[in-house]
């Protein structure tokens, strides 16, 4: 807070941040309503309904912790929490890998912003299609006489075909790679078009390596870009049901199938259970994600 002398008035006081006023808060109401409505109040009755007492025919308002010992001493819970965090930071690192340097080519390599436009749009052309299309695809691409060992086996790679690409957990992380990647690619193709290129200019004329200006100018430059699509890519996956249960067999149960099943069976305590479990640990990831930059100052 600072004093401002006018002239000979009485000095002006001004903030840094200015206040609300009655418009602005009016403007802020219709999203404040429907954040309550429609996230809170739903978390929150989630969270009150993992207490109830759940038996095998009916479930009755009468606040226990049997649904939460029960899912925690349960191997079949505790190893789908597991299974679910250990795939996310398989795709996490895969999309990653995978995205970025697509994300190079298209934020720092391309300069024409018409050409960059049309490599982004067909980076999304797969989201025209049904999202269960793209998943099912991946059947005829990974089965035993799909086309990936056809390939492999047409070149001499492989003798056999390589039954583990599908209905496991290589063939799920495969399939979310593939639709999870274009969430990464976005956001880090968009921070590496803003690198100003006069800045690659002067330290390559300098000397400077291609390795030593991605260490220290574009990679750093780059991190809320990886930070955004590593939220996107976290959220969908920490949540994902269906392309477990599509590309495994149904021999990957994730949290998100996990909630399937007792919904489907009207254990409502134990998918709550669930559900309060797997949007604490959303918010850990995000909250983690969210200490590596600031995104308030970087966007």
């Amino acid at each position: 807070m600072t004093m401002v002398a006018i002239g000979d008035e009485a000095p002006v006081e001004t903030t840094s941040r200015r206040k609300l006023s009655g418009p602005a808060l009016w403007l802020l109401a219709p999203g404040v309503i429907w954040m309550v409505l429609f996230l809170v109040l739903p978390i929150l009755m989630m969270v009150y309904v993992s207490f109830w007492t759940q038996t095998t025919f009916k479930i009755e308002p009468t606040l226990t912790l049997k649904s939460w010992i029960t899912f925690f001493s349960s191997e079949t819970y505790l190893g789908a929490l597991w299974t679910t965090v250990r795939i996310w930071l398989i795709v996490l690192v895969s999309t990653v890998l995978v995205g970025y340097p697509a994300a190079l080519f298209v934020g720092l390599f391309v300069r024409n912003k018409t050409i960059q436009t049309v490599l982004l749009v067909l980076c999304v052309i797969p989201f025209w299609t049904s999202f269960l299309i793209r998943v099912l695809a991946w059947r005829p691409m990974l089965g035993k006489e799909g086309a990936i060992n056809l390939i492999l086996m047409k070149i001499g790679v492989v003798q056999q075909p390589i039954e583990i690409l599908l209905f496991s957990e290589l063939s799920v992380i495969i399939g979310m790679t593939q639709i999870y990647c274009v969430f990464m690619v976005g956001p880090i193709a968009f921070m590496l078009g803003r690198i100003d290129p006069s800045v690659i200019e002067a330290a390559q004329d300098l000397g400077a390596s291609f390795g030593r200006i991605f260490r220290t100018i574009i990679l750093p430059l780059s991190m809320p870009g990886v930070v955004v699509g590593g939220i996107f890519v976290s959220v969908m996956v920490l949540g994902e049901f269906a392309t477990s249960a599509a590309l495994s067999g149904r021999k990957v149960n994730l949290l998100g199938n996990i909630i399937v099943t007792q919904v489907g069976s009207l254990k409502w305590a134990f998918a709550a259970v669930a559900g309060v479990v797997l949007t604490i640990l959303m918010g850990a990831v995000v909250a983690a994600l969210l200490r590596i930059v600031d995104l308030r100052k970087e966007l």
